[in-house]
C-alpha cells in the first residue's frame, strides 16, 4: 500500500514540541521526510530522534522564524539535503505575554501594561514568521513545478480568548495570509492552506521556554475524560489530542486536496465554533444519553 506522503520532503516549523513533533512523526510515517526546525536545537533532535527510531528519515535545524536569515538558510539546507523541498509548514507560534493565566495559573497582564516589545514578539514569531517561512519555501516549490504551504492559524483568529488580544490579531492576520498567498502563488501550482486549531493543543505552548515536552493535549492531562462535562458540543468517549489536529494537514499536500487552496480548516474543532456565541444552561453538565 502506497503511503500518502511517499516521496515528499516536508519543513516544519515550531516541530520541537506540541503539534509540529505530533505531525513530524505522522507525516513521516506517510512516508515525507522531515525537516524539524525548531529555535531550541535539543528539541528539534529530540524530535528527529523519534523519527529515525520509527524508520523515518529526518533532519534537525536550529532557526528562529522571525529572523528571515534564518528560516530562508533552513528551507536552503533542507533541499540542498534531501534534494527538493516539496511541503512548508509555517507551525511555530508564541502566545502574548501573560496569556490564558487561568490555564497555567499563571498572572494576568493587562492590556494596557503590554509593552510595544510585547507585540514584537508576537508579530515576529506568529505572523512575520509565517511570511518569512513562506518566502523562503517558494523558489523550491517553484523549482519543483509547484507544492504546498501549510500555515498554523487558530480558533482565536475567528472567536476572542481572553487576555491574548496580541495572539488573536497575528492569527487572524495569517487566515489573510493564506488567502492572498493562495491567488499570487496558485499560478505556480503552489497550494496555501491553514489549520484552525480549537481543542486538543500542547500545554507546552503556555509553558516557559525549555520546559520539558508534554506530549499530550490539554484535555488529556486534565485528569479523567467527562465528555458530557466538556463544552465541546462534539460528544466522544476520548478527549481531542494532538494527533487529531496533525491530520487535518496531512489531507493538505497529496492530490486528494488538488484543488483546494485560501482554506483555513478548524481542526479539533468538535463543533466549537459552529455554536451560537451565548452560553445556555443544557451546554454544561448534559445526560449522557448512552449511560
Amino acid at each position: 500500500m502506497t503511503n500518502r506522503l511517499d516521496g515528499k520532503v516536508v519543513l516544519i516549523t515550531g516541530a520541537g514540541s506540541g503539534l509540529g513533533r505530533e505531525a513530524s512523526q505522522l507525516f513521516s510515517s506517510e512516508g515525507a521526510k522531515i525537516a524539524v526546525v525548531d529555535i531550541d536545537g535539543d528539541r528539534a533532535e529530540q524530535t528527529v530522534k523519534l523519527v529515525q527510531e520509527n524508520g523515518g528519515d529526518a533532519l534537525a535545524i536550529t532557526a528562529d522564524v522571525s529572523k528571515k536569515d534564518q528560516i530562508t538558510a533552513a528551507a536552503d539546507q533542507t533541499a540542498e539535503h534531501f534534494g527538493k523541498l516539496d511541503v512548508a509548514w509555517a507551525n511555530a507560534g508564541v502566545i502574548s505575554r501573560g496569556g490564558v493565566p487561568s490555564v497555567m495559573g499563571g498572572e494576568q497582564v493587562l492590556f494596557e501594561d503590554l509593552t510595544e516589545q510585547d507585540w514584537n514578539d508576537v508579530l515576529g514569531v506568529n505572523l512575520t514568521g509565517v511570511i518569512y517561512t513562506a518566502q523562503a519555501a517558494v523558489p523550491h516549490l517553484k523549482a519543483n513545478g509547484g507544492g504546498t504551504i501549510i500555515a498554523t492559524s487558530s480558533a482565536a483568529s475567528f472567536l476572542a480568548y481572553h487576555d491574548i488580544s496580541f495572539y488573536s490579531a497575528t492569527k487572524a492576520g495569517v487566515n489573510g495570509l493564506v488567502r492572498g498567498l493562495a491567488l499570487d502563488l496558485g499560478p505556480f501550482g503552489i497550494r496555501v492552506n491553514g489549520i484552525a486549531p480549537t481543542h486538543g493543543m500542547s500545554p507546552n505552548f503556555l509553558m516557559p521556554a525549555g520546559s520539558p515536552v508534554v506530549g499530550q493535549s490539554y484535555e488529556q492531562i486534565a485528569g479523567p475524560w467527562e465528555p458530557f462535562h466538556s463544552p465541546i458540543p462534539l460528544k466522544l468517549n476520548r478527549p481531542p489530542n494532538l494527533l487529531a489536529n496533525a491530520k487535518t494537514p496531512l489531507f493538505l499536500p497529496p492530490d486528494d486536496s488538488a484543488y483546494m487552496s485560501g482554506s483555513v480548516v478548524n481542526s479539533a474543532d468538535g463543533g466549537t465554533l459552529g455554536r451560537v456565541g451565548i452560553w445556555f444552561p443544557e451546554d454544561l453538565d448534559q445526560p449522557n444519553p448512552n449511560a
